[in-house]
């Protein structure tokens, strides 16, 4: 019965059929009223027959088998006073007891300090790690019977059965020296949060130190008023220092270490003389006997596997992967050791498309796994018994995602997903299910638990409650279409008002990120403020612009070394065009972006000769010079060697030609995108005598939320469009 529901609602889009409609309220977009449902929390166990995931209502951790609908308790949370925990938890591999996290305080993007405990499900007993409630990235042993974890930038390691704590390093000094977790730079642009690995065997800790001690200072000043506790009369304000490494300055120096918990020693890996260089993941092959360490060259256009003795620190050069322009952040958690300990599976760019390699792990390449003019996007995992690979690809179209199996000699290469739009995949340990999230522009996410070959065993959630409250607020009406430029053809979506006619004339909005390898502009399911601004009398154009993701390297990377310059053109262009459309008033066109869509909006309200009469630029870079080293000068070089393409591209210099409405909002206290950026670009608007609205939000970073402040933001922008765009 559920799988012939799964079939329906994959095939009705959510339209309004001839009922009332109700109105979409922006507190409710803003609140998540309009957020589908989802399956929190996925583990795979490593027993490949179940997995786990967090029922955030009931304050459990559930355990399910992927064959059957049979679910059972791991942990009720909320019997031991707790609200909430982390989603970071682990079981042990005998699945005999869980850790777990909870009293979460955010530290940056991903990481957080935490009080840490152990359940054993065998004894019913609740264990706390450590007395303290700042430890960072606890883990579990190979057997169960210790966890690391991080305080005060040292690695311990407590005996759960012994209670005994072995502190690993001792020079641990905050903006000085971390060990086992990344520094502020590397935990944004690498994408992770711990820089230490268990060996399979338990018997070694190989980590990554970080020397900050050269990397320069920046500071944020944090006032007394910050959403929910309001502190009032504090008559100074804070200052928050902390190591951010800007395009060109000097990074932390990285050196990999190997302690021995038989011996109590610690060895250090030969990573080579070079310490400009970068580590953005090691990992051990299966049978611990070496760890790998991935070495990135400072311009990142080379990236070469080591593998170390753990026992001597000596190493070999495995493989090497190099492009003309450089090594995208999806590589680094897809340089795999196979279960063999003979091959090597890799993505690489070589051939102009993201695919997938197989290599000898005497660094031979034994043959290319998948080929073709599209881009596989995401990998999975490996059967070892059936000898199959999994992955995600946007094969038939770069609007959309498809699910994939293709088999060690590469011959056969199966689409394993049947829904047309935007596949997701969850893998079981051994790659013998996987739970599917399935969406597409009018199908709101559909979770299926399905045999590796594709076969749907059962439902997990339809989203068939939300999808009627989509109908009563008159469902969406995302369709796609491409704007030929005289530079480019790029894909677009459109969302129009409920009651539109080709016949009127509507202002419009384009929305963009335009970062690279970013995408916008894709067959998923997206429902909110794009949806309130169209029932509110605008029609909404999604862009992506060159230098966008899923179109092979060429239009990819057609923006290295000049961020910005072709972006902007295409955004303008683009907007040339709109302007054509007989239902859109060329004179009502406005542009939005956030982070770097905002950096964007500077652009083209500074360099679009007036094509966009309004534009809200949120947390925007404002030169790329101010922007961390790791991001910048992947894409841009450093700044000593392209001083043009920085300031060739930068906002701040091209204010004297600034046409149009402008809304420039940041955060006081961003730690990502600095309010310098912001407070530079002020002042040269100011200088060159350029009317334009300004708003910072106080102690707010990167993502401008806190009580009341999200709302305040949006209501703020839309306001901000309706005056400029719809009071003519």
């Amino acid at each position: 019965m559920k799988k012939y529901l799964l079939l329906w609602i994959l095939l009705l889009p959510v339209f309004s059929f001839g009922q009332q409609q109700k109105k979409i309220s922006l507190k409710d977009v803003v609140n998540y009223r309009y957020w589908p449902n989802e399956v929190w929390g996925i583990k795979p166990m490593d027993d490949g027959e179940h997995y786990s995931s967090i029922d955030y209502a009931h304050g459990k951790i559930l355990k399910y088998s992927y064959k059957t609908e049979e679910k059972s308790v791991l942990l009720d949370y909320l019997s031991f006073g707790m609200r909430s925990i982390g989603d970071d938890y682990q079981l042990s591999k005998d699945a005999t007891k869980i850790l777990f996290s909870s009293n979460i305080k955010k530290i940056y993007r991903h990481s957080f300090y935490a009080k840490y405990y152990i359940y054993n499900f065998g004894t019913k007993k609740l264990q706390s790690v450590s007395d303290s409630s700042n430890l960072r990235i606890a883990s579990l042993s190979p057997d169960g019977n210790k966890v690391a974890y991080m305080q005060n930038n040292n690695l311990f390691i407590e005996d759960l059965t012994t209670g005994k704590i072995k502190q690993i390093t001792t020079d641990g000094k905050k903006n000085h020296i971390i060990n086992g977790a990344p520094d502020w730079v590397y935990e944004e642009e690498f994408g992770y949060n711990k820089a230490y690995e268990w060996s399979p065997d338990g018997k070694y800790l190989a980590y990554v130190k970080f020397d900050e001690s050269r990397v320069k200072e920046y500071f944020l000043i944090k006032y007394a008023g910050e959403a929910p506790h309001y502190k009032q009369y504090e008559l100074y304000p804070g200052l928050y220092k902390y190591k951010y490494p800007k395009a060109g300055e000097d990074n932390s120096i990285v050196s990999v270490h190997i302690y021995n918990l038989e011996t109590g020693k610690t060895i250090t890996a030969d990573i080579g003389k070079n310490t400009d260089i970068y580590i953005p993941r090691i990992k051990w092959n299966t049978d611990g006997a070496l760890l790998g360490i991935e070495r990135l060259n400072r311009a990142q256009n080379k990236i070469e596997l080591l593998g170390a003795n753990p026992e001597t620190g000596q190493t070999k050069l495995i493989l090497a992967d190099s492009n003309k322009y450089y090594i995208g952040d999806e590589v680094y958690d897809n340089i795999i050791f196979l279960p063999d300990n003979e091959h090597i599976l890799i993505m690489s760019e070589r051939d102009g498309w993201r695919h997938l390699y197989l290599y000898k792990t005497d660094g031979s390449l034994e043959r290319q796994l998948t080929k073709g003019q599209w881009d596989v996007t995401e990998y999975y995992g490996y059967n070892p018994d059936k000898q199959i690979f999994y992955y995600q690809a946007a094969k038939e179209s770069p609007l959309r995602r498809e699910i994939y199996a293709v088999s060690i000699d590469g011959k056969k290469d199966k689409k394993i997903t049947s829904g047309t739009g935007t596949n997701e995949a969850w893998f079981s340990t051994g790659c013998k299910y996987f739970i599917n999230k399935f969406s597409n522009a009018t199908t709101p996410p559909v979770f299926t638990v399905n045999k590796a070959n594709g076969k749907v065993l059962r439902v997990l959630e339809d989203n068939s409650d939300y999808a009627e409250l989509i109908k009563q607020v008159g469902g969406s009406n995302k369709t796609f279409f491409t704007i030929k430029t005289t530079d480019a053809v790029l894909n677009a979506f459109r969302i129009v008002p409920p009651d539109f006619d080709e016949n009127k004339v509507y202002p419009a909005i384009i929305v963009q990120y335009s970062g690279p390898n970013s995408q916008k502009v894709l067959d998923d399911w997206e429902f909110g403020w794009n949806n309130y601004l169209a029932q509110e009398g605008f029609v909404v154009i999604g862009i992506d612009p060159r230098g966008t993701g899923a179109r092979g390297e060429e239009f990819r990377k057609v923006t290295f070394h000049e961020l910005g310059k072709y972006e902007t053109i295409d955004l303008v262009n683009a907007a040339k065009e709109l302007g054509k459309l007989k239902y859109i008033d060329k004179d009502r066109i406005g542009i939005w972006g956030w982070s770097y869509g905002g950096f964007m909006v500077l652009n083209c309200m500074t360099r679009g000769n007036g094509v966009f009469n309004t534009g809200v630029a949120v947390a925007p870079v404002t030169n790329w010079r101010y922007y961390d080293n790791i991001y910048t000068e992947r894409y841009m070089g450093k700044p000593q060697d392209n001083p043009d393409g920085y300031d060739d591209n930068s906002p701040l210099n091209h204010v004297d030609t600034f046409q149009g409405n402008l809304l420039l909002c940041f955060g006081t206290a961003d730690d990502n995108v600095h309010p310098q950026n912001s407070f530079e670009f002020i002042e040269k608007m100011v200088q060159a005598d350029k009317h334009f609205e300004t708003f910072p939000f106080v102690n707010r970073n990167h993502g401008i939320y806190g009580g009341n402040t999200r709302y305040f933001l949006y209501k703020m922008k839309t306001d901000f469009f309706k005056e400029h765009l719809m009071n003519k």
